[in-house]
């Protein structure tokens, strides 16, 4: 578990990448920065910064950070009692994010897994994303990814977001 004193700088970092990418928020916002690091005690290799700014049954809307080298581990919005899962678009914008999809396998992909933790990283088909592009996962796909070497920002829009239901091929993982 992350000490608050990290936890704070952590975020205190996130705002600095937000403003590099030009995007305005809040003290409110600045408050309500997440830090995920998933239960695995490791920030600065797996882990996630965001602010989530709305998320109604229909709609979400999130900014999020990725500190260089930093990747959000592969998982899949499940579908569940016949409501899809999670459809989600990202926006880059700031840095490159490598993101790795269920598909035909990257010949030689830009990223690697956390050191020891290669064994959870399935799917391989490399997009990358610079600021202005965008890739839009839908339900039930598998995928992961991870910031280069500036970090980067990305934008999510997607339907509701129920990160609770997320299904992780690590199981060392809490949400």
């Amino acid at each position: 578990m992350i000490h608050k004193s990290e936890y704070e700088n952590i975020a205190k970092e996130a705002v600095t990448y937000y403003n590099q990418a030009g995007i305005a928020i809040t003290n409110e916002e600045k408050d309500r920065i997440e830090v995920a690091d998933f239960g695995l005690n490791d920030i600065y290799n797996t882990g996630l910064q965001l602010i989530t700014y709305i998320n109604t049954d229909r709609v979400c809307a999130k900014e999020m950070v990725l500190m260089p080298y930093q990747t959000c581990p592969e998982h899949k919005h499940p579908t569940r009692n016949r409501i899809l899962g999670k459809e989600e678009t990202f926006r880059c914008r700031y840095g490159t994010v490598y993101l790795y999809v269920e598909g035909e396998r990257t010949e030689r992909p830009h990223c690697n897994p956390p050191s020891g933790s290669e064994q959870y990283y399935t799917v391989w088909k490399e997009i990358i994303l610079t600021p202005g592009e965008q890739y839009t996962l839908y339900p039930d796909t598998l995928h992961w990814f991870q910031a280069g070497r500036l970090g980067a920002v990305i934008s999510e829009f997607s339907t509701r977001s129920t990160d609770e239901t997320d299904i992780f091929t690590d199981s060392r993982i809490i949400r």
